[in-house]
């Protein structure tokens, strides 16, 4: 935007047009109006969008964590493990006595201080073997807590089967179970523990970032406004077209063409990168919890809202029919049905188009709308094509 400097003006009854000088105290606020209202117009067209960080909106295709599981025993409780049912603690324990060169049929062990477990964990990227883990123990039998309990060497098999790293250690809960006979006290959850850097890699899964000819971007949400604007920020700054939208989530950049130094020096330029990000407006709402949650740029079209509440009462009293004495007459039982109807009056909410979120709830607060009046307005908003935003229902 350019502000003219001159002002011309036509008298009446002249020929001419004067010309009229601004002085330099004027000519400065004049410019400064300029700038104010460009910076307003500038602010308006991109209030939705907003600067990110690549390495908070992207991940690196290759470079991720993996889950591992495995199965064991939690050994040295105080009578808190697994009962004489279930059939696969005796069993586990008996393979791993036999292991040690104890022959003892599973049918006569009394397992009330053992108690069979899950062992989870994620291996992080590049994890070398040796690294230490952090892993989280479940029960998997009728246990009452795995209180005080120490875990035996367990391996930890990925989803192609093999064992990546294995776990041992004392079991930390972060809760108790206390009392017996109908009157116990539990806080939290017993029968799961942790152990802090109770397990250990014993297998290289990491990526070889040699053998990597490309890179791939991917965007954790995809869109093409933000996947073009990372294309265009990686381009300008290694000054050549390397990188390259392949869709709305993935950007690939040539390794060959790119010429750097190193992979992981690339990556840590591309990671600080700062791109405009633009989000698509979203409803998320909760039908199980009543939980509603809007975005700030979600906007309404007009739209005139009626909610009023409607409540039915059926009850039914039994009544006893009771004969004459002396009589043949018998006892009957009689139900009387009373049907009550009560509907409060509709209250109205008018939005412009436009309206924002702050408009909607403060107009619903008023009204006296709870959560599950909220979501059933914003299912008929939606349905009536006046909500500007993706509605999603978890």
């Amino acid at each position: 935007m350019k502000c003219r400097e001159r002002n011309e003006t036509t008298a009446q009854g002249a020929g001419s047009s004067p010309e009229i000088r601004l002085g330099e105290p004027m000519r400065k606020v004049l410019k400064q109006t300029c700038m104010l209202l460009l910076l307003v117009i500038c602010s308006a067209a991109d209030e939705n969008a907003r600067r990110a960080y690549v390495r908070d909106i992207s991940t690196i295709e290759g470079i991720r964590e993996n889950s591992v599981l495995g199965y064991g025993i939690v050994v040295g409780l105080r009578g808190t493990g697994d009962k004489q049912q279930t059939i696969f603690t005796t069993q586990t324990l008996a393979n791993v006595l036999q292991k040690m060169g104890v022959q003892i049929p599973a049918g006569t062990i009394k397992v009330n201080n053992v108690a069979a477990v899950f062992v989870t964990s994620t291996l992080p990227a590049f994890a070398s073997p040796g690294t230490r883990l952090d892993v989280a123990i479940s029960s998997a039998g009728d246990a009452k807590s795995l209180e005080g309990g120490m875990l035996l060497l367990t391996p930890l098999y990925g989803a192609d089967g093999k064992v990546y790293a294995s776990a041992q250690g004392a079991v930390v809960l972060g809760g108790y179970s206390a009392g017996g006979a109908g009157n116990t006290k539990v806080v939290n959850h017993p029968n799961v523990g942790r152990i802090p850097a109770g397990g250990m890699v014993e297998r290289d899964s990491s990526v070889d970032l040699r053998s990597m000819p490309s890179i791939s971007i991917m965007l954790s949400e995809p869109n093409f406004s933000t996947a073009q604007a990372v294309e265009n920020a990686i381009n300008e700054l290694l000054g050549k077209h390397v990188a390259q939208a392949e869709d709305s989530r993935r950007i690939i950049i040539d390794r060959a063409a790119a010429k750097t130094e190193g992979l992981p020096a690339l990556l840590a330029k591309l990671e600080n990168l700062e791109v405009e990000v633009r989000r698509r407006a979203r409803v998320v709402i909760n039908e199980r919890t009543g939980t509603v949650v809007l975005g700030k740029d979600v906007r309404l079209g007009a739209v005139s809202i009626l909610h009023g509440n409607l409540s039915i009462e059926v009850s039914t009293q039994f009544a006893v029919s009771q004969p004459n004495p002396l009589s043949t007459g018998k006892t009957v039982v009689t139900p009387e049905q009373n049907i009550k109807a009560e509907e409060a009056p509709a209250h109205r909410i008018e939005l412009s188009e436009g309206a924002s979120v702050e408009q909607l709830v403060s107009g619903l607060q008023r009204i006296g709308a709870t959560a599950r009046d909220v979501i059933a307005i914003l299912q008929a908003i939606r349905a009536a094509g006046a909500l500007e935003a993706d509605l999603e229902v978890i």
